[in-house]
């Protein structure tokens, strides 16, 4: 008799030999290529991709063309060059890394508002639920497939940057360019998983898919224009005794915006240069510093925080959309 571990090779070739129609898939095997399939033939999912790719992309091009310039002129900018390629602009195009903040929300919302609804609507939800299958198995998979499509699109732009920028310089990213670039690609899904699930969690308390899109369209430009208005009109209003206070309470007030912990997270990633994220520094702290890129372990831990808060976020966002769905009646049209 065969043993479990002798046998899955055999298995597995057997499975990829039988016809498609003969294959048999786990439920939410199944589920999860259902959700991927629809996200790939989705005319928005697709136009949501092509905006933020191309936008992206169009950055890049535009650093790339104003290093190509001025690259022989600055040490700093060859030994940080691919990082450069995230952060940098040349005045005519925001850089890769603002892209990524304004339109990675959209990207999140666009996918995820309808997750439950669509469902309702159709008339597949119930039907799919007289099916044996757990319940959960409906949302769980919804998430996996978008952040898997969302996965797949960060990493395909990173490596994409990479290409671009070694065959525009002919210079290689070292080991530590090349973890802090990972680091801000995971950072990137993260953030945009944050908006998915808050979308599906307006999916799952809406009755309408337009509401929830509006609810999640408008909590998005609260904190991208007003927010940080409404910050600075509290902390006017309090009147801080000294400007260093001032300072720390609208620090510590933005970062209840995620927008806030993405940009403090990721500029700390792909600057090595940034020794604090506190934009205000006393005498005391600024005596004794050397001015010396901070190594990859340092970067880590100034955003340890921020990348903390961001994570458990989204696990409050997906945690609440699980309970909700689970406990909701559910009934055939």
């Amino acid at each position: 008799m065969k043993t479990p571990l002798a046998s899955w090779p055999a298995a597995l070739r057997a499975r990829l030999a039988a016809p498609e129609r003969d294959r048999t898939y786990h439920p939410f095997s199944a589920m999860v290529r259902k959700e991927l399939s629809d996200h790939i033939r989705s005319w928005r999912t697709n136009i949501l991709l092509l905006i933020v790719g191309l936008t992206c992309i169009a950055s890049i091009y535009a650093v790339l063309n104003g290093l190509d310039r001025n690259a022989e002129l600055d040490d700093t900018v060859k030994q940080f060059l691919f990082l450069r390629l995230f952060t940098a602009t040349d005045g005519t195009i925001p850089s890769f890394i603002t892209f990524v903040g304004f339109l990675g929300p959209l990207l999140g919302i666009g996918m995820g508002f309808d997750a439950i609804q669509n469902e309702r609507g159709r008339g597949t939800l119930s039907r799919t639920l007289a099916q044996p299958v757990p319940r959960d198995y409906i949302i769980n998979a919804k998430f996996v497939a978008a952040l898997a499509i969302v996965g797949t699109l960060f990493v395909a732009m990173g490596f994409l940057v990479m290409a671009l920028g070694i065959l525009m310089t002919g210079i290689p990213p070292t080991p530590e360019q090349f973890a802090r670039m990972f680091l801000f690609l995971l950072a990137s899904v993260v953030y945009v998983a944050f908006w998915l699930n808050l979308s599906i969690l307006f999916s799952v308390r809406m009755r309408s898919a337009a509401t929830s899109a509006l609810s999640g369209l408008g909590l998005w430009i609260f904190f991208v224009l007003f927010y940080p208005i409404l910050v600075n009109v509290v902390v006017g209003a309090l009147s801080p005794p000294t400007e260093y206070e001032a300072a720390t309470w609208t620090q510590w007030l933005l970062r209840v915006s995620p927008n806030a912990l993405f940009q403090e997270a990721t500029s700390t990633l792909l600057v090595p240069e940034m020794r604090t994220i506190s934009g205000f520094l006393t005498m005391e702290q600024a005596v004794g510093a050397i001015p010396a890129p901070l190594p990859l372990g340092q970067s880590l831990l100034l955003v340890w925080p921020q990348m903390t808060a961001l994570v458990a976020g989204t696990l409050i966002c997906f945690g609440i959309s699980y309970l909700g769905f689970m406990r909701q009646e559910i009934r055939a049209r």
